[in-house]
C-alpha cells in the first residue's frame, strides 16, 4: 500500500524549501536537486538515486504506485496549481521530486569507449542535449571543466530528457585531468581536419574536447590535444550550436568504430 504524507498538506516550511531548490547557492547549501515533469520523474524512481520527496498527482500516484512501494519517500498528493507553483515549469500536471545530489565521482574509459570533454559549456540547455546525445551514441561520460554549468541546474535537467541518469558526469580541472591521461585526445575547432575525410584516423579510444560556445576551446587545453578535427562547413552560417556540433562529432566517431569492426 502506497503511504502518503501524514499531514495531507505541505507546510510552509515545506514549500519554502522546495522553492529555494530552484536557485544554485541552496542545492549546494543542501546538496539536493528537484526535477519536474512525469517522464523525468518516472526516470528518476528507476535509477539508483535517492530520492527524499515526490510531490505528485493522484494520477501519478496511480500509475507507478509499483516504483513507490516499500520506499523511503516523503509523499505528498497535490493538485496540478499546487505542483506548478513549486518548481520551474509554468505548468506541471504529474509530479516534482527532490533528489540527493551524488558525489563527483571520475570514472573510467573502457577499450573502444569514447568520452567527452566540456571546456567550460555555459548553457544550460547545450549541457543537457549533449548529455541526451552521450547516452544516445553509448559515449563513456562526460568530463565537464569546474566553469561548465552545474549539471542539476534545472533547465540542463530538463534538456536531458531524463539521460542524465544513465550518464556519468565528472567535473574537475581540466588541464590536471588531461595531463593525467594516456588517452589520445581529439580538439574540436573551426580549422582542423575534416571529420568527413577517410584519411581522417579515429583512435579506438579517447577523448573528443568541445570548447565554450562563443571561445572555443581554452589555450591551457591546446598542449593537450592529439589530433585538431573540424565540421566542414558548406553554407554560410558562422558557427554550429556546440550540442549540434557534439553531436556531428559523435555520429562521425561511431560510423568510423563500426566500418572497423
Amino acid at each position: 500500500m502506497l503511504h502518503l504524507n501524514d499531514s495531507g498538506i505541505f507546510s510552509k516550511s515545506k514549500i519554502k524549501f522546495i522553492k529555494s531548490l530552484c536557485l544554485k547557492k541552496y542545492r549546494l547549501q543542501e546538496n539536493k536537486f528537484i526535477l519536474e515533469g512525469a517522464k523525468n520523474v518516472k526516470l528518476l524512481l528507476e535509477s539508483d538515486y535517492e530520492i527524499n520527496i515526490l510531490v505528485a498527482t493522484s494520477n501519478f500516484l496511480h500509475e507507478y504506485t509499483n516504483l513507490l512501494l516499500n520506499r523511503n519517500i516523503e509523499i505528498f498528493q497535490v493538485n496540478e496549481k499546487e505542483l506548478s507553483a513549486l518548481g520551474t515549469f509554468q505548468e506541471n500536471n504529474a509530479a516534482l521530486a527532490v533528489a540527493t545530489i551524488p558525489d563527483n565521482t571520475p570514472f573510467a574509459i573502457g577499450e573502444h569507449q569514447y568520452g567527452l570533454v566540456l571546456d567550460n559549456i555555459s548553457d544550460p540547455g547545450n549541457l543537457g542535449t549533449i548529455i541526451r546525445v552521450a547516452d544516445w551514441y553509448g559515449i563513456a561520460g562526460i568530463i565537464c571543466s569546474t566553469n561548465t554549468v552545474e549539471l542539476y541546474n534545472p533547465k540542463v535537467l530538463h534538456a536531458s530528457m531524463g539521460s542524465f541518469v544513465n550518464t556519468k558526469v565528472y567535473y574537475t580541472d581540466l588541464p590536471t585531468y588531461l595531463a593525467q591521461t594516456n588517452l589520445p585526445i581529439i580538439g574540436t575547432f573551426t580549422k582542423g581536419k575534416n571529420l568527413h575525410d577517410p584519411q581522417t584516423v579515429w583512435p579506438s579510444e579517447g577523448l573528443i574536447i568541445i570548447g565554450n560556445e562563443a571561445k572555443g576551446i581554452s589555450e591551457t587545453l591546446l598542449p593537450y590535444i592529439h589530433q585538431k578535427i573540424s565540421i566542414p562547413k558548406y553554407g554560410h552560417a558562422e558557427s554550429l550550436n556546440a550540442a549540434l556540433a557534439t553531436a556531428i562529432v559523435c555520429d562521425n566517431f561511431i560510423r568510423a568504430k563500426n566500418s572497423l569492426q
